[in-house]
């Protein structure tokens, strides 16, 4: 596997991942909340506002000696997030549910508690990895394009596979923690890399 066909890998599977965890969002908040308008309002808003979060600080991240291990501690995280999330998902959710906010503040809240740090760091893949595989000015606007398109493809696959698959065959814990796994898997190959990428200024002014 070329080195452009495992960082297109990973962007597809990170796209993959932060939608099937917008699905399985609604399955989480359900006991409490409900499956209503504002629960699905709510998440939404949530996973945009993190995968803007995300799309800023990956390309303020990747300014700063971007490597491919760097690249493998984004993606970690969330997988780690993932894996403990049984632990501490429902108990979250049953606070902020106990605290009685209303139907629209409390999936809100909870939403917010669960689901905002994983998807800034799934946000920041892209925009990271861009940086990587640019070594040159006259190359971004084609790469950029094609990471992003990777990355909303997976996306797209994600939300189908989970939506109209996954669920029925598996539980929800149980996908959760194999998004956790896929995640930290995908991230090994990263750690072998010598891969450092410095954008070459062609631009006099």
């Amino acid at each position: 596997m070329t080195m452009s066909t495992l960082i297109n890998f990973i962007v597809f599977i990170c796209g993959a991942v932060v939608m099937s965890f917008e699905i399985l969002g609604s399955r989480v908040l359900a006991p409490n909340f409900g499956n209503s308008i504002f629960v699905w309002g709510s998440l939404i808003s949530v996973f945009l506002a993190g995968l803007s979060a995300g799309y800023y600080l990956g390309g303020k991240f990747a300014d700063i000696n971007p490597s491919a291990k760097k690249l493998a501690l984004i993606i970690v995280i969330p997988g780690f997030l993932f894996l403990t999330f049984p632990l501490y998902g429902a108990s979250v959710s049953d606070w902020i549910f106990m605290k009685d906010l209303g139907i629209r503040t409390g999936p809100l809240a909870a939403s917010t508690a669960l689901f905002f740090l994983p998807a800034v760091f799934l946000g920041a893949v892209s925009p990271y990895t861009a940086r990587l595989v640019i070594c040159s000015l006259h190359t971004s606007g084609s790469t950029i394009g094609k990471l992003y398109a990777v990355s909303t493809f997976g996306s797209i696959i994600g939300t189908l596979l989970t939506s109209f698959y996954l669920i029925a065959v598996a539980g929800v814990k149980t996908l959760i923690l194999s998004l956790g796994g896929v995640l930290i898997l995908i991230s090994l190959p990263l750690l072998f890399l010598n891969l450092k990428c410095d954008l070459v200024e062609r631009t006099k002014y």
